[in-house]
């Protein structure tokens, strides 16, 4: 009797909380079909009273829709491919290779995720205006192409393999570049997965960077250029605001969808335990 009780409380607690979840995004998207002046009505509501598309018109019509949502795809895939590469052999070398400094190096790594990213901000734009690429697509990804975190991931995933698998690839005369991609990497799906998820949520959502480098619609993201149009000289435009909301929500949508089952494998396995 407790425990049909105790997991009676869970369904309820759970439920409340997949309510409050989902709340803003129904939200958003019941608001991306309503007129401005309805959003800005008091009391607020909920169903919109005579919905339409104008805001979607209006965010095709109105904005270089396709060359900010190709500079999103850019920036995120090229970030996303950058980090599983780089990572994931940062992280096999830190876990199987014998050098001196591996611990040193390791410590490091995790120190930088206790800095701040606003504390080398300003020295990051710096580091690319001095290159020249302010204003430009490199400039906006490849500051980002590895991250702390993915190298700590992928490392503990990599210790949680058989050592006996890259022993027996050296004794058949494998180099490490061969054994970490024909050896481990097809072993890393999960927490390449989970990384992928992460990293491709992170660079398609990031807005302070490509708001500070991209100068130019030319360069421009979608998050940069929805908060940039969506604001008007004498009144904040909602309506666009949550239908671009919306369309920048699906691509992350859907990249979950497809790889959910190796992210929760991911987030299982990986050894952050």
């Amino acid at each position: 009797m407790i425990g049909t009780r105790s997991r009676w409380w869970l369904y309820v607690l759970l439920t409340v909380a997949l309510v409050l979840v989902i709340t803003p995004f129904a939200w958003m998207v019941l608001g991306s079909f309503k007129t401005n002046a309805e959003l800005r009505q008091i009391p607020p509501t909920w169903w919109p009273q005579n919905p339409t598309l104008d805001n979607f018109t209006q965010l095709f019509s109105r904005l270089s829709f396709g060359t900010y949502f190709s500079n999103s795809t850019i920036v995120a895939v090229v970030v996303t491919a950058g980090n599983l590469l780089f990572c994931s052999m940062v992280g096999y070398a830190l876990a199987m290779l014998r050098f001196r400094g591996r611990r040193l190096i390791f410590a490091l790594i995790l120190g930088t995720l206790m800095i701040p990213g606003v504390v080398t901000f300003v020295p990051l734009f710096v580091l690319v205006a001095n290159l020249g690429l302010v204003d430009t697509l490199p400039g906006l990804f490849l500051p980002f192409l590895v991250a702390p975190f993915g190298v700590f991931l992928m490392r503990q995933f990599v210790l949680g393999l058989p050592r006996d698998l890259v022993e027996a690839a050296r004794i058949d005369g494998a180099g490490e570049f061969r054994i970490f991609f024909q050896v481990i990497l097809p072993l890393l799906t999960p927490a390449l997965a989970t990384l992928g998820i992460l990293t491709f949520l992170g660079s398609w959502n990031n807005f302070l960077w490509p708001l500070v480098v991209a100068q130019s619609n030319d360069t421009y993201t979608l998050p940069v250029a929805l908060a940039l149009y969506s604001t008007g000289q004498n009144e904040q435009q909602y309506g666009l605001l949550m239908a671009g909301a919306t369309i920048v929500v699906l691509p992350v949508l859907v990249v979950f969808l497809i790889f959910q089952r190796r992210f929760i494998q991911g987030i299982a396995t990986t050894g952050i335990k």
